[in-house]
């Protein structure tokens, strides 16, 4: 693979694009016309019976690949003894073992307690609601570039594209956004100081530090173009909380469950938030959130102020115990660190063929992300590897991300840079080349 045996988007593709586009949101921001039938590992099979090879596993999803066998064969066990009960009013033994086994594996030294929710969206909420109610107060910071979701809380601290918010207003107040660290001052070693003289400039002039419950950060920023900061950017924010008592919420939503080669991408930095957002990753594929907080922060909230009819149903929990497994039992943490070396390093071969075209190559484990000149290029890149059976994903102004399924092979890997270098000649020969 990939293996095409129709054009592409293919005869009953497109008879399902018709389709979905009578009946279906025209909200929904699809990428290209895939019409994805079932998958194995890395590879999906689309409804035309094409073969293509996913590197982006349902947007950093599908952890443990397509219906991986343990997996599937814990869902079909589950679904055979119990579909549903609320955890919410009742004690649902697969919810406390869930939370049990993220408890043992959070990034937070002490004791931890855990909420389970369906999605990362609803668990970036929920953090939203504790860390105000066990501060006391009101104010939140978020970054440029960040997405941490689309319902009202969390639209709010999102701020990667204006279209996100337009038209929805007024969003949720107290919501402050300071700028991101900068990839271009970390790719050339440069001192990088615009977080903390916005943060200086925010506590001077329009609230006082000690009115802040929470800075909510990716470790890695997701959407907003696979932007790693620098050495020590992340302890410098650590130690900015610390002085005025802000918690330091971690959103791993598509950074973590092992994406960069550790369980939580806020490992390697050696930083430990207070609270710790997870979703994607967590059940393979199953609709599943959850964060995780230091005991006393979630013992500061009494019964009834939060809970969820089916966060942390049955099949999704069943899916998060077998992918936690997985996950550490199949060396996947090993092989996100040994494959992603491997990509990072075809792909900085391919910036020195197309200097002109690649600005930038970054990234940790398989969470990588490729910059181009524009937007444009960034496109037309994405395209160029969907018509040659290789799934790949925008984010940010000008970034193509790749965030395989941890399974992914050394093969796997060497067959997508082939098509990655097609992919890039195709696009150098045309004007998306150029800035847009």
């Amino acid at each position: 693979m990939p293996h095409l045996v129709t054009e592409v988007p293919g005869p009953r593709t497109r008879e399902v694009v018709r389709r979905d586009r009578s009946v279906t949101s025209p909200s929904l921001p699809r990428a290209y016309p895939f019409a994805p039938r079932r998958g194995c590992g890395s590879v999906l099979e689309d409804v035309d019976g094409n073969l293509f090879l996913d590197f982006n596993a349902g947007i950093a999803v599908n952890s443990t690949g397509h219906a991986h066998p343990r997996v599937r064969r814990a869902v079909q066990e589950q679904a055979e003894e119990l579909l549903h009960y609320s955890a919410s009013d009742f004690f649902l033994p697969v919810y406390g073992e869930t939370a049990q086994a993220l408890a043992r594996v959070a990034p937070m030294s002490g004791p931890v307690r855990v909420f389970l929710t369906n999605s990362g969206a609803e668990a970036v909420e929920g953090a939203l609601k504790l860390v105000r109610h066990a501060t006391g107060r009101s104010h939140v910071i978020s970054f440029h570039g960040a997405f941490h979701g689309r319902t009202y809380g969390a639209l709010s601290l999102t701020s990667s594209k204006a279209k996100y918010h337009t038209g929805f207003g007024p969003l949720v107040p107290d919501v402050h956004h300071v700028p991101f660290a900068d990839p271009a001052k970390v790719a050339a070693g440069e001192p990088d100081e615009a977080t903390f003289d916005a943060l200086e400039r925010l506590f001077r002039h329009d609230v006082d530090p000690r009115q802040v419950a929470a800075v909510f950060v990716e470790p890695i920023q997701g959407e907003g173009g696979y932007i790693v900061p620098g050495e020590g950017w992340l302890r410098r924010l650590r130690d900015l909380c610390d002085a005025a008592g802000i918690l330091l919420v971690a959103d791993e939503v598509q950074c973590g469950m092992g994406r960069t080669g550790r369980m939580w991408a806020v490992e390697h930095t050696g930083v430990e938030p207070d609270v710790l957002i997870s979703a994607k990753g967590l059940a393979s594929g199953l609709p599943l959130g959850a964060f995780l907080a230091r005991a006393e922060l979630m013992e500061s909230w009494p019964a009834g102020t939060h809970g969820s009819t089916y966060g942390g149903s049955p099949l999704p929990c069943a899916a998060a115990l077998a992918t936690l497994a997985v996950i550490e039992e199949e060396s996947l943490l090993d092989n996100a660190v040994e494959r992603g070396e491997e990509v990072l390093a075809g792909l900085r071969e391919l910036q020195r063929r197309h200097p002109d075209l690649v600005v930038d190559v970054r990234g940790v484990g398989l969470m990588i992300g490729l910059q181009l000149v524009s937007g444009a290029a960034a496109e037309a890149l994405q395209q160029a590897c969907f018509t040659r059976g290789l799934l790949v994903l925008e984010a940010g102004e000008d970034v193509v991300r790749m965030s395989p399924p941890l399974v992914v092979t050394a093969a796997e890997v060497r067959t997508a840079l082939g098509v990655l270098a097609e992919a890039l000649a195709e696009v150098a020969g045309t004007d998306a080349a150029g800035p847009a």
